[in-house]
């Protein structure tokens, strides 16, 4: 029997116990291939987000007083469960995000490492000893924030929520998860019933899919210490400015518009396939996707025909019954914001190299050569299977050209020489960079992160996750209370 199959969790909401939500009649999980519903899940309200925030509030207290190892065995026992289930998991990612098996593949597996790396850390070193000009033990020590809040996405909706739910739980906090409603199962069912069926005490996990009004009461509630976001910029803004009222701490993940840099000395069809994978990986649904593919002017041509060929040779369609590398558009909506890109683009002089057409939600990769600054789908973050090729003259004009963005999140550069490589991403603001690689790379024990537009947000390793999910605590020790004068 399969972690989904046999759970009473159809139309409802966990709290510690599946029951029925109070946000209307229950949402449907539709598969944007066929736009079958594959199931229905249940919909929270503000007044389910106020009561599992107070709930949670009084599980946190019990579980963080749980020994770190109790809690790191819940965590070793979810990590488990993800590779278990991985099959059945891997099929609600398919279908419900418009994944491929390759990228519900990738899911999973991070979703097992999140999970083992947040064991680790429930039992790591969490405080150190300091010297005192006074008779005392003096300790820095980090302790739970508290309830946490995440509100995840859609494009990649199981890892992007497991990576704050674990390691939150992992240090002792409380957890109320609410994931985008368009994958309201893969991102959110899921994790429940892992965490369920990993021996998590009631009420530490909560899953309140849900729409504005219950994000925002889970950034008010007062219990509530830490949000961790993870969307686009315009939503990150306003959750960020909530939150200060509250003085809650708010950790976002926001949008990308990140730049490949192809030096000249590169073996030109090794870059076009780094290229390639980086911007159309999940339809280019990816907030590490290539946005702006900048070529050195020697090798331009060269590289614009090879990425427009292996654009043209990938196969679009329903990654659950085909084996296609490009599954669907999420929905209609992304859909015309990733039309209307590529036709403004194309209008104001970016030449169609590939692509550009679409059936239905599936649209083609498309590649646009001679961008400029002006062209929409250069300067504004696509969230579609679109790259935009420019040239560059010399490393002056490409990191003038790689640095002029509001995003700072990930940043790719390929060179023959690696010093000079270096040297380049160094004068390039980013959270991420790699060099002789592309843009979308996540690894359980690093940080993840951006810059600027792209956010204030760093999770991933230890010394991340511990400073996202734990208070800093100035503790003291005397072996007798002292007499002061007065």
């Amino acid at each position: 029997m399969g972690v989904l199959r046999g759970a009473e969790w159809s139309g409802r909401i966990f709290t510690g116990e599946w029951v029925p939500g109070g946000g209307g009649p229950p949402g449907r999980a539709v598969e944007p291939a066929t736009g079958d519903v594959l199931a229905l899940f249940g919909l929270a309200s503000e007044w389910d987000a106020l009561d599992a925030a107070e709930r949670a509030a009084r599980a946190q207290r019990d579980w963080a007083a749980t020994p770190a190892f109790e809690r790191a065995a819940v965590l070793s026992r979810a990590a488990a469960l993800f590779a278990e289930h991985a099959a059945e998991i891997d099929d609600w990612i398919v279908r419900e995000s418009g994944s491929t098996r390759f990228k519900a593949g990738i899911e999973t597996a991070a979703a097992a490492a999140e999970c083992a790396e947040a064991a680790a850390l429930a039992t790591a070193p969490h405080g150190e000893l300091l010297h005192s000009p006074a008779p005392r033990v003096s300790v820095r020590r980090r302790v739970p924030a508290g309830v946490v809040s995440v509100i995840s996405p859609f494009n990649f909706p199981l890892i992007l929520a497991v990576r704050s739910v674990a390691p939150a739980l992992a240090l002792g906090n409380g957890v109320l998860l609410k994931p985008d409603p368009r994958t309201a199962v893969c991102g959110g069912v899921v994790i429940a019933r892992i965490f369920e069926e990993a021996g998590l005490p009631p009420g530490a996990l909560q899953l309140l899919p849900g729409g504005v009004e219950v994000g925002s009461a889970l950034i008010d509630a007062p219990q509530v210490r830490v949000v961790s976001f993870t969307g686009s910029t315009a939503a990150g803004r306003v959750i960020g400015e909530r939150a200060a009222r509250t003085f809650t701490r708010a950790h976002l993940e926001l949008g990308g518009n990140s730049a490949l840099v192809v030096l000249g000395d590169v073996d030109v069809a090794a870059a076009a396939s780094c290229g390639a994978f980086g911007n159309f990986i999940h339809s280019g649904q990816v907030c590490m996707a290539i946005g702006r593919h900048l070529v050195h002017e020697s090798i331009y041509e060269e590289y614009v025909e090879l990425l427009g060929r292996k654009a043209e040779a990938l196969r679009v369609g329903d990654g659950y019954r085909e084996d296609v590398q490009l599954g669907p558009i999420i929905d209609d909506r992304q859909l015309d914001h990733v039309r209307d890109l590529v036709e403004r683009s194309t209008a104001s002089g970016a030449r169609l190299v590939a692509g550009g057409a679409h059936e239905g939600l599936f649209h083609r990769p498309t590649v646009l050569a001679d961008c400029t600054s002006r062209t929409p789908a250069y300067a504004e973050e696509v969230f579609g299977p679109v790259a935009c090729v420019r040239p560059f003259s010399d490393a002056e004009e490409a990191v003038a050209l790689a640095a002029d963005s509001e995003f700072g999140l990930s940043l790719g550069v390929l060179s023959g020489d690696l010093a000079a490589a270096t040297a380049l991403a160094d004068r390039i603001p980013s959270g991420q960079v790699h060099i002789n690689d592309q843009t979308f790379n996540d690894d359980a024990n690093a940080p993840f992160g951006g810059v600027g537009a792209s956010g204030n947000a760093r999770v991933g390793g230890p010394r991340a996750n511990a400073e996202a999910f734990s208070e800093t605590q100035w503790w003291t020790l005397r072996a007798t209370a002292p007499r002061y004068p007065f």
